[in-house]
Parts: structure tokens; sequence; C-alpha cells
């Protein structure tokens, strides 16, 4: 037995190139194959091991890929019941106006709500609303109709203004 362990550990020690990929490997490391009709060798349970482990490894693979789907499904299926729920809770005007809901952002002052049509299924925004519902409040009134009019007559900018993590905030 130590004569075969001697042997074994002095493969440990000769090492040669792969001819495939030129990588050093050990002789005790190679699986050797054989063209043709070669010596049979038994399957021992290490082989046996490996194989199921392989097997296994591709049925986790196609799960994972089935739970993606699934998921994926489901995420639609939830977006689109939300989507109905959201249009059945909506104004009459809003239904009339076939807004996206998810388009729609509160603002509640001094307008009621900003649209950004095109924001959840477009890839751009093709225009911005702003909608109020009037009402009899007549100073909120005045103050959304010099909003109008600042748009009417372009009269706002764009800016960007960046908070770090100190809390300082600084326009670019």
């Amino acid at each position: 037995m130590n004569e075969l362990l001697e042997e074994f550990q002095g493969f440990r020690k000769i090492l040669c190139v792969c001819p495939c990929c030129g990588e050093l490997v050990r002789v005790s490391d190679l699986k050797l194959k054989v063209k043709g009709a070669g010596v049979s060798v038994g399957v021992t349970w290490l082989d046996e091991f490996e194989r199921k482990v392989q097997a296994f490894n591709k049925k986790e693979i196609d799960f994972d890929e089935k739970e993606k789907k699934i998921r994926a499904k489901s995420v639609e299926a939830g977006r689109k019941a939300a989507e109905t729920a959201i249009k059945k809770m909506m104004s009459p005007q809003l239904k009339a106006m076939k807004l996206d809901p998810y388009d729609i952002k509160p603002i509640s002052n001094p307008v009621d709500f900003v649209v950004f049509r095109g924001m959840y299924k477009s890839e751009s925004i093709s225009d911005i609303m702003f909608l109020s519902k009037y009402l009899a409040n007549s100073e909120l009134n005045v103050l959304r109709q010099q909003v109008s009019k600042a748009v009417a007559g372009k009269q706002y900018a764009w800016q960007v203004a960046r908070i770090d993590e100190s809390g300082v905030m600084r326009v670019e």
C-alpha cells in the first residue's frame, strides 16, 4: 500500500502542458480519455456523485428560469390589477381624458396634479400637463392663473439641485 501511495505522490511531481489550452497541470489531475476501443474502467461512486451534482445543477438552473418567468408574469398581472383599481377610483373627468394613472403625480398646491404623458409606458415624455379643479377659493384660483400665465409666457427654467449627505444643497 505504501508503494502505491509513493507512486501516486510521484505522479503529483510530474507536470505537463495541456495541448488544448496550454495550461500547466499535474499528471495526477489528468482525466485520461481513450479514442476508439479502450480499456473499460468501471463507474466509481465519485463518478455517479458528480453526475448527480450536474443533474441537480441543471434542474436548479431550469427552476431559476421558470421562477423568473413566473415572477415577471405575476408582476405584470399585479400592475394591470393595480391600474384597473386606480382607474376605478379616478374621477370621471380624469377618466374622460384617457390618461395613464401612473403618469399622474399629485402636487395638491397650487395645482392638483402634474401629468407626465408617456412617462410610464413610453420611452419619452410627450408633454407635461398641469391639472386643477376649479374651486370657490379665489386666492388659490388666482395663484393657479399666475402659474398658467407663467407657463404660457415661457417664464420658467429648468434647474437641478443636488443635496449631499450632509444636507447641503448645491444648484447646478
